[in-house]
């Protein structure tokens, strides 16, 4: 009953740019997220935003539900296939198209990888701030469709703050723009906001206009060393009461140290029970006051240990402890499960305890790292999705979690966004009305529910 939809949409990208083998669409059938997994109807690799629009049209016009995707670095399910859906790869869009210095911006089709988008920023002495962690792999139209996060969110902010402008399919398959490169706008509703971190359920962003800043001309790294958690939490209050912000401010616990020790040989001592991953940037007279001021800070709350790196050089081999945490963790057992909640910051000693306490309950090896400086944590289960049995504790202690950070005024993501995976906690996050009216824009835009269906609720 296919036949003639496959038909039209290879006359669109062409009979090469179309997957349909039970072979091919098993890469593409789950993301970065463990356990989900669907195999779709077909996998199509349409070249620019007018085959998008060709290629949404005709799912339209044959109900068939069409599911976008980058890299498939999501870790929450939001490009996981649906049945019989149609999986658009965008990763052939992958050209940078300006990089404008005179009103610092960039535009991008939204299948370029991050990190490049940074490197041509850099080129021109510009810098792209938001900087997830998957930035070598994810694309940028998979960071805006998700709003992602970064190591830089504390100073800089999130994806968000850098979109001026986007290029979008709608579920109809009509192409809008929307933005541009003025400073101020303020005509009309912001309708680029409704799409950034929309994941991909109310419209399929094809190019992107970005902000850049100039590049800052020092940074320095330091890692700092304690025995308690709380130490570092109170470290990172007594630094933000000093009105100092830096670029980074990231943590580890004591297992991901551990385990980063373990496989990136860095030379950290595997005794502590908190990292504190800490970058300033900007002016170097500034840079070397807050240096100094924030190694003080550190030690007078309880650090056991400051190390400052020399150099650049030196500073991304210390900042390489926080970069490589999941993948270290992602060592230890066959399935790593990295979630993702946000807290006040007041709270994070105690959620970062309480987390730890859950593990021990649940019998379950959890490593916790994150964001400190935005309250943004990554409690990440090491587990084998199959064991049952433990599989049901996981379910039973991220319940917990997810529970005591809501209780605390924390939200149930802070970077992934809610995708399959947190869908069933964020009614609990909402009052009755917001939830609605979450719903009602949704069935506003795509009344037929055939774009991204089952992501963020049913």
């Amino acid at each position: 009953m296919y036949e003639d939809f496959l038909s039209s949409i290879a006359g669109v990208v062409g009979a090469d740019q179309v997957l349909t083998g039970d072979e091919d669409l098993v890469p593409y059938g789950f993301d970065g997220t463990a356990v989900l997994k669907q195999r779709p109807l077909c996998v199509v690799f349409p070249a620019d935003s007018l085959q998008v629009s060709g290629c949404v049209k005709l799912a339209a016009l044959h109900a068939v539900p069409v599911v976008a995707r980058g890299s498939g670095t999501g870790l929450s399910g939001g490009s996981v296939p649906v049945e019989k859906s149609m999986v658009l790869v965008l990763t052939r869009l992958d050209k940078i198209l300006e990089v404008d210095e005179r009103n610092l911006t960039l535009r991008a089709q939204c299948g370029v990888i991050t990190k490049e988008v940074d490197d041509a920023a850099g080129r021109f002495g510009l810098f792209y701030p938001p900087d997830p962690g998957s930035m070598k792999i994810s694309t940028i139209g998979g960071n805006v469709a998700e709003n992602s996060g970064g190591l830089r969110g504390l100073k800089y902010g999130v994806t968000r703050d850098y979109v001026m402008g986007l290029t979008v399919v709608l579920p109809d398959g009509r192409l809008v723009e929307l933005g541009n490169k003025c400073v101020k706008d303020v005509a009309g509703y912001s309708m680029k906001d409704l799409f950034i971190g929309s994941e991909g359920t109310l419209g399929i962003i094809t190019e992107v206009l970005l902000k850049l800043l100039p590049k800052p001309q020092a940074r320095r790294t330091m890692l700092a060393l304690y025995d308690s958690m709380e130490a570092a939490a109170e470290t990172v209050s007594a630094i933000i009461a000093a009105k100092i912000i830096p670029c980074t401010l990231e943590f580890l616990d004591r297992m991901t140290v551990g385990c980063v020790e373990d496989y990136a040989k860095i030379g950290l001592p595997t005794d502590v029970e908190a990292l504190l991953l800490i970058e300033t940037d900007g002016h170097p007279v500034a840079v070397e006051d807050e240096t100094v001021r924030m190694r003080d800070i550190a030690l007078k709350f309880g650090a056991r240990e400051v190390k400052v790196a020399v150099d650049e050089a030196e500073g991304a081999r210390l900042a390489s402890a926080r970069r490589q945490a999941f993948s270290a963790l992602a060592r230890v057992k066959p399935t790593t499960i990295l979630e993702d909640v946000t807290v006040p910051r007041s709270e994070l000693a105690r959620m970062v305890k309480f987390i730890r306490l859950t593990a021990e309950r649940h019998r379950l090896l959890i490593g916790t790292f994150g964001h400190m400086g935005d309250g943004n944590l990554h409690p990440t289960f090491l587990t084998d999705e199959r064991d049952i049995e433990e599989m049901h504790r996981v379910e039973l202690a991220l319940e917990e979690i997810v529970e005591e950070t809501l209780a605390v005024g924390g939200t149930v993501t802070g970077e992934h966004g809610v995708g399959l995976a947190k869908k069933v906690f964020l009614k609990r996050q909402f009052s009755e009305a917001s939830y609605e009216l979450m719903r009602e824009v949704k069935r506003a835009l795509d009344p037929r529910g055939l774009l991204n269906p089952g992501k963020i609720f049913d």
